[in-house]
């Protein structure tokens, strides 16, 4: 890790949840910043530098699936969306908003810590990336592994920080067949936790945004009842 310790945002408007997660982190070396509200967290991350927003769904006037929106919309920072909600659609929704990883509450905070050092260790990693890797031109996408960039037709492409780890473990081994499981391992060290069909939700996503027509990829390929590989050059 960096000499600096790593700033989380941590957003929920419940002052005892603020504390019950601040501590631990704080213990684990991180540096948090808390806030409240939705507008809190906008302006809290318009102020300052964060390597990931752990968000609660539940806020008070503007809530967090609005508050991953505009972060999103602004930053390729990792978020960690909060839910006391169980229902498939919210956790769903996050992932289609941009999140990268969710927890349902209530959660043992062995699970919240092994997916905060998850998260910030893959982001460490990826800034820390071997810089003399060539970048892959496969048709009209171009992936810069070193600078984190793709381009469609010369276009930047904006990718979530999942998004373009699952398109860069796919595209670095073309035809191998990776599963669901296999993924979430390559991202967060582990499979533990977390739904593989969540892997779905991120595949489609980079469907839209790299094939010409989604429902027909010619890049990112399904294997029925397996999971899913990157064009065989």
């Amino acid at each position: 890790m960096s000499s600096e310790p790593p700033r989380i945002l941590l957003v929920d408007d419940e002052r005892s949840v603020q504390t019950l997660l601040t501590y631990p982190l704080r213990k684990d070396g991180y540096e948090v910043v808390t806030a409240s509200t939705g507008q809190e967290a906008l302006e809290r991350f318009r102020d300052g530098s964060f390597d990931l927003v752990v968000l609660d769904v539940m806020l008070p006037q503007t809530d967090g699936f609005a508050v991953c929106r505009e972060l999103r919309a602004r930053s390729s920072v990792p978020i960690i969306m909060l839910t006391a909600k169980t229902e498939e659609f919210d956790k769903v929704l996050g992932l289609e908003l941009g999140a990268d990883d969710y927890i349902t509450k209530p959660f043992s905070m062995r699970e919240f810590r092994s997916r905060v050092k998850a998260v910030l260790r893959r982001a460490e990693l990826a800034r820390n990336g071997d810089s003399a890797e060539e970048p892959l031109d496969e048709g009209d996408v171009r992936i810069d592994f070193a600078k984190r960039t793709v381009e469609l037709r010369g276009e930047p492409v904006k990718l979530t920080y999942v998004e373009f780890e699952i398109l860069s473990a796919l595209a670095r081994s073309p035809g191998r067949v990776f599963s669901r499981s296999m993924l979430l391992e390559r991202l967060w060290g582990d499979s533990a936790y977390r739904d593989p069909r969540t892997i779905d939700v991120h595949i489609r996503h980079l469907r839209e945004k790299l094939e010409l027509d989604p429902r027909e990829p010619e890049l990112i390929f399904t294997v029925r009842g397996v999971g899913y590989h990157f064009r065989d050059r």
